[in-house]
């Protein structure tokens, strides 16, 4: 049967106000279409797997997270399924227990992931300290569940807890989000908190505070050498601030702190039976109301009645308890969870609103708007708001004409996410460009980052992408940034990062013809600004891709630091100086001179 073909309209919403801004105001039910708006097609779930069950690849999976987030939120909680390896967002749909829930997640990304904070779990019956492993859940307090019971739509997600017979929803606000659990009938029901959790290694040193009868704050430091964003490679150094409050008083309460072993903290190491069991046996202080240490957790014990709900709601902030607290404030000074769901349903109706289809069948709608979706993560808000932010000289900073991003991941997304945002959200790109160039600055850099994560340059895979984003930014007309310094600032990146004197990138064609790529975008930039000197200096630079083709193959190829050529076994063999590719598929990398290849 044909189905008919998607037709597909993008708006230029110029500079509109973006859909963040909905949550200070109240959501209504009145004038709704009578069919599905577009954020019904939207199905998180999509993309949520980060393993292959017969290949046990790691490749080629949508490692993207299932949970509640709303457009470029710094809140994203979400069920986690297993914590370490290649399990960047902390979920697989191929995994059949969860450790619980938290409210940073990655999305879409390889490597060893990061983030995962503030892990909240419901449990009952005794106290577990530890997490366990899948194949014996009981041994910790992780819990198996059933894909029966989930439920995921734009900014609301749903799972029953089989284990402990508990139903956990959760919903997300910009800075802050908010769970409700159901309980069974129970006298030894709990909500417990690890925080120490942190997906692809752990916080190496927290801090929490009872407040009063109803808050907990404090703190989770996550630096390098707790592993993380590339098993530490990636240069994450961040902490994480929190201001908790539960609908149900703290009455029988207290703070669990393990024993921690003296040895590293990446996820090698705390893989070790004996650093697990140290977390096994973890010390109980019931009653405790501050404490600091290498390993805590929290815990509130109570009763409940069969379909008894509790509630628990966080504000999260990277810049200080304070930040998180007014963060928890504005966003969701209230425990009506429908309502921020709600809020969090319109804001994602109002994001992709700009971007609309007809025509295709009901399953084509739903994987263009969840893959739309998708591109509207990252770069997620850094800043609390009241418009602090940490920098990259780990300083406090604001700013009242930009919202400070974070997770930059350049190489993945200068081909297609920014140019896409360039037409339907041109505030975010404007965003994300002054906080490449704050970044450069307060880091004392002063060249580009080309994978941020967190105020990190974690070097992740190759080229100058900021470069190309600021470029095509330019050229359409987005310059609400210092143009002087985002130039500046990327001539030096291409100085820094590029072909250098031999006019190729010795043992790569990805390199070399990236490099030509973003010599030219500079040069393109430098023809607009007058500079004409620097301008045909990099735009014959650009034709750099020149020097590794190889007439004996007629094709590109790469070649050593003295200009032999490497040995040639195909077009289509993986590797040979490309990048998660192939000769053939990165030798159609020469955008910027279409007419040379001929």
């Amino acid at each position: 049967m044909k189905t008919k073909k998607i037709k597909l309209v993008l708006k230029n919403i110029g500079f509109a106000l973006l859909a963040i801004s909905l949550f200070s105001c109240s959501s209504s039910k009145e004038n709704k279409p009578a069919g599905p708006e577009p954020v019904d097609y939207i199905n998180p779930i999509i993309g949520a797997i980060t393993y292959g069950k017969k290949t046990k690849d790691a490749h080629g999976f949508g490692k993207t997270f299932p949970g509640a987030a709303t457009p470029f939120g710094l809140v994203q909680l979400s069920p986690d399924t297993f914590t370490g390896g290649d399990n960047g967002s902390g979920y697989s749909y191929e995994h059949k227990t969860l450790e619980g829930f938290s409210f940073t997640h990655m999305s879409g990304v390889g490597w060893f992931g990061d983030l995962g904070n503030f892990l909240v779990t419901p449990t009952t019956g005794e106290l577990r300290t530890n997490r366990g492993v899948p194949e014996n859940p009981e041994e910790g307090y992780r819990s198996r569940f059933s894909h029966e019971t989930e439920e995921t739509k734009a900014g609301y997600y749903a799972v029953t807890l089989d284990d402990y017979k508990v139903k956990a929803e959760l919903t997300a606000a910009p800075r802050a989000g908010i769970i409700r659990f159901t309980f069974p009938e129970n006298d030894s029901s709990r909500i417990q908190i690890d925080l120490s959790r942190r997906v692809g290694g752990t916080s190496t040193e927290q801090y929490i505070k009872v407040v009063n009868e109803n808050t907990i704050e404090g703190w989770m430091k996550c630096p390098p050498e707790g592993g993380g964003w590339g098993a530490g490679a990636g240069n994450a150094d961040y902490v994480v601030y929190f201001y908790c409050q539960f609908s149900k008083p703290l009455k029988d309460y207290g703070i669990w702190s393990a024993d921690i072993p003296d040895v590293p903290r990446k996820m090698r190491f705390i893989r070790q039976d004996d650093y697990q069991m140290a977390v096994k046996n973890a010390e109980i202080f019931p009653s405790k109301d501050e404490m600091q240490g290498k390993h805590l957790g929290f815990y509130s014990n109570f009763s409940t009645k069969e379909g008894e709900e509790v509630l628990v709601k966080s504000g999260i902030s990277f810049v200080s308890v304070a930040g998180a607290k007014e963060n928890l404030e504005h966003d969701i000074p209230h425990w009506d969870f429908d309502k921020t769901r709600e809020q969090a349903r319109n804001s994602w109706n109002e994001a992709i609103k700009n971007v609309t289809v007809s025509g295709g069948s009901e399953d084509e709608k739903t994987i263009f708007y969840t893959a739309l979706y998708h591109t509207m993560i990252d770069p997620r808000t850094f800043s609390d708001v009241n418009g602090n932010y940490i920098g990259a000289d780990k300083k406090i900073h604001q700013s009242s004409n930009f919202t400070y991003r974070t997770i930059f991941s350049g190489w993945d997304v200068f081909r297609s996410q920014f140019p896409l945002q360039t037409i339907i959200n041109p505030v975010l790109v404007n965003d994300e460009i002054n906080s490449l160039l704050q970044m450069a600055e307060l880091s004392g850099k002063e060249y580009l980052p080309r994978w941020e994560m967190l105020n990190s340059y974690s070097g992740c895979m190759l080229g100058n992408p900021a470069v190309s984003v600021i470029v095509d930014a330019y050229q359409k007309g987005i310059r609400n940034y210092d143009i002087e310094k985002a130039f500046t600032y990327s001539k030096n990146t291409v100085d820094n990062t590029g072909n250098g004197e031999l006019g190729y990138s010795h043992k790569h064609i990805s390199k070399t013809l990236e490099y030509a790529y973003s010599d030219w975008a500079l040069g393109t930039m430098a023809n607009a600004l007058g500079k004409n000197e620097v301008a045909q200096e990099y735009l014959e630079k650009s034709k750099a891709y020149r020097n590794i083709w190889n007439e004996e193959v007629n094709w590109f190829r790469a070649k050593d630091s003295l200009g032999n050529w490497l040995e040639w076994k195909g077009k289509t063999v993986h590797g040979q100086g490309c990048i998660e590719s192939n000769p053939f598929q990165q030798g159609w990398f020469v955008p910027h001179d279409i007419d040379g290849l001929k």
